[in-house]
């Protein structure tokens, strides 16, 4: 078994990341700037660590196999981030790293989107073995921005604007099985088993919360809207997803987390 460092590993996609590949046993080195607290479990341990600075990466990284880059922050910082990170990889030694990136990277010019994309080439000129795997949506986003909208009596939905969500446990399984394999390139994109409409979408959230609200038709403007209406954030052609969104909204309701 491999000794895998998730970066984010107390994130949406870090943790159930962490909790597949212990399952695989592997040993993993979760690094966040909120590290793991509670019991101490075999096969993991956690570094408080701030990539912008990269203070305490090489301890970190000694001895690592693998290293999986999931965190991000849409608010600004993962370009900062990524470059001591790669210098600390490539002191270290360590052979691989994969990165999760988005699909339409290349195709949405949203501000995120393009620093996605800079880390890619940022990762691939760097001359460490790397692998890229680009993902649609989570469905933990869907739900998070819908509430967000939610908070208001009248939520904005953007019209023609389609999107394609995936379950995070899924890409968190697929992330584990390139960590473990040689070095990959960009692979295949990785999208959710659905192209819902943006309003279907909205109106499955409020429904499963018990939420009711007047939706409102905005039509996103320039190139971001045109990009978003072709499609350019979807991989139909790679709809290898499983769990749907539905089932996603079923299984919070569950735990009375849906749309609340």
């Amino acid at each position: 078994m491999a000794r895998i460092l998730v970066t984010g590993g107390t994130g949406t996609l870090g943790r159930p990341l962490v909790e597949r590949l212990l399952g695989d046993g592997h040993e993993v080195r979760s690094v966040s700037r909120r590290p793991h607290t509670g019991t101490e479990r075999p096969r993991l341990r956690s570094y408080a660590v701030d990539l912008r600075e990269g203070t305490g990466l090489d301890v970190a990284l000694a001895d690592v196999d693998a290293v999986v880059h999931c965190a991000s922050t849409p608010s600004g910082g993962d370009l900062e981030a990524a470059r001591p990170l790669l210098d600390a990889v490539t002191a270290a030694g360590v052979p691989h790293l994969v990165y999760i990136s988005i699909v339409g990277v290349d195709r949405v010019p949203l501000g995120y989107y393009r620093t996605k994309l800079a880390v890619e080439r940022l990762i691939e000129d760097s001359g460490i073995g790397w692998t890229v795997l680009r993902t649609t949506q989570f469905h933990d986003l869907v739900l998070q921005m819908v509430k967000a909208g939610a908070r208001s009596p009248v939520v904005p939905v953007p019209t023609g604007v389609r999107m394609q969500p995936v379950e995070v446990r899924e890409v968190a399984a697929r992330l584990a099985g390139l960590a473990a394999e040689e070095p990959a390139g960009r692979v295949t994109d990785m999208g959710g088993p659905e192209v819902l409409d943006a309003r279907e979408l909205v109106r499955a959230t409020l429904d499963a919360g018990g939420r009711r609200r007047l939706l409102m038709p905005v039509r996103v403007p320039g190139k971001v809207g045109a990009a978003l209406r072709r499609g350019g954030n979807l991989t139909p052609e790679n709809a290898v997803g499983v769990g749907t969104y539905a089932e996603f909204l079923a299984e919070r309701a569950g735990g009375g987390a849906a749309a609340h």
